[in-house]
């Protein structure tokens, strides 16, 4: 019997208490000072800073290159013209663009919304509720569609941060750098692959130096990150489908990344992987035992997330979580599992 069959699938068998006052507010700086806890033979308290000395010459770290946009509005529902609702403040996350303009969201409180209702976030912009969904869920047709929408939610919208985030205040200026990696460059995430945001550009050098070679694929993080499991069992938990595309150079790099290792390679070549969103966008992509140039959906569970792992990574770091809490960084700790 394959040994994957024998995991845990019990949401309690992966819980743990996770104290308030241990979630951080804010990120440590310089970002590679975070923990880190190798997991090999043993177990070893590191930073992730330590990752030159962990890894080894040839290997492969594959990272997400999405970019998170400001996708939280506060907004003011339109009073009924018969006068049997009057005006009412809601708030709204983007989580999936459906097609131009409209966009998928999930709205707090849903119940305030109907179809038909206009939202106006600002005094020269809004959007229409199209019809409510399930889980406090709407669809929202904008104003406004393409670089139009994208300036100004870049103008008025907030970077939409974990709801655990012990911060009052709620998102601010500060967050549009720290809830964002160093290598962002593609437009579309609405929540940040927390695994990448520990590096630095120091930190990057010193893995180039160490002959450590590096490829990016893109997968645009929903909000579905945020949700809750709510099942007994992992096995029953379906998360939000996210978009992802994988380049020519990227396929290239990674497949090279597992084929027999040149003879400098004396410990062979691994391909490390951060987060399990990524190790399932890149079993997406797997035709046989290869990697190909791919775009589209991906639909992750918790557990074919884990199952997966056995072909696209030797090698994963990745975010420590309660799982009660949504799959984001909740303890901002991080996992180097070797293999």
């Amino acid at each position: 019997m394959s040994p994957l069959l024998d995991i845990p699938t019990r949401v309690e068998d992966f819980d743990f208490e996770l104290p308030r006052d241990r979630i951080a507010a804010r990120p440590v700086s310089p970002r590679d000072a975070a923990r880190l806890l190798e997991v090999g033979t043993t177990l070893r308290d590191r930073h992730v800073r330590d990752l030159p000395d962990i890894l080894r010459r040839g290997d492969l770290l594959v990272f997400n290159d999405t970019r998170v946009i400001p996708a939280r509005l506060e907004g003011i529902r339109a009073a009924d013209p018969a006068g049997a609702r009057a005006e009412a403040k809601v708030e709204v996350t983007l989580h999936k663009a459906e097609s131009a303009g409209v966009w998928r969201a999930f709205a707090r409180p849903a119940k305030r919304l109907r179809p038909g209702d206009r939202i106006a976030f600002a005094a020269d912009f809004g959007a229409e509720v199209e019809s409510r969904l399930e889980e406090g869920e709407v669809r929202l047709r904008f104003d406004r569609a393409g670089a139009e929408l994208g300036q100004a939610l870049e103008r008025f919208g907030a970077m939409p941060l974990p709801p655990y985030i012990p911060r009052a205040q709620g998102p601010d200026e500060r967050d549009r750098a720290d809830y964002q990696t160093i290598f962002a460059r593609i437009d579309g995430a609405v929540a940040a692959p927390t695994a990448g945001l520990h590096f630095t550009p120091r930190l990057l050098a010193a893995l180039a130096a160490r002959g450590i070679e590096s490829a990016f694929v893109t997968l645009h993080v929903g909000a579905g990150t945020f949700l809750p499991v709510k099942v007994a069992d992992i096995r029953e938990h379906r998360m939000h489908a996210e978009e992802g595309a994988i380049g020519p150079e990227a396929a290239a790099a990674i497949n090279a990344a597992t084929t027999a290792p040149p003879a400098s390679f004396s410990d062979g070549r691994r391909r490390a992987t951060h987060s399990t969103a990524m190790i399932e966008a890149i079993s997406a992509s797997t035709a046989s035992a290869a990697a190909r140039p791919d775009s589209g959906a991906s639909t992750e569970t918790s557990h074919s997330a884990v199952a997966a792992s056995a072909k696209p990574s030797t090698c994963l770091r990745r975010i420590i979580h309660a799982p009660g809490r949504g799959s984001d960084a909740a303890s901002r700790g991080t996992a180097a599992t070797n293999r």
